[in-house]
């Protein structure tokens, strides 16, 4: 049953987004208008990877303390 939900799930994303697309003539393209920047967005993901990756430093370090700590206690 899982399987057929799937499916149907998949043919009617699909269906959707071939239907959304848009096959009348050529692109409306004016070469007068500059391309739109990536460097903004871009910027973001990258401030955003590092921040994720500072983060799982911090708590493996944390992790890694806490579990030193907790073995000096077994030992004493």
């Amino acid at each position: 049953m899982k399987n057929i939900i799937t499916t149907l799930v998949l043919i009617f994303v699909l269906s959707a987004v071939a239907l959304a697309q848009n096959f009348s003539g050529p692109p409306a393209f004016t070469p007068d208008v500059l391309d739109n920047p990536i460097d903004g967005g871009l910027g973001l993901l990258l401030g955003a990877g590092a921040a994720y990756g500072a983060k799982k430093l911090r708590d493996h370090r944390q992790k890694k303390a806490r579990e030193q700590k907790d073995e000096a206690n077994h030992e004493a």
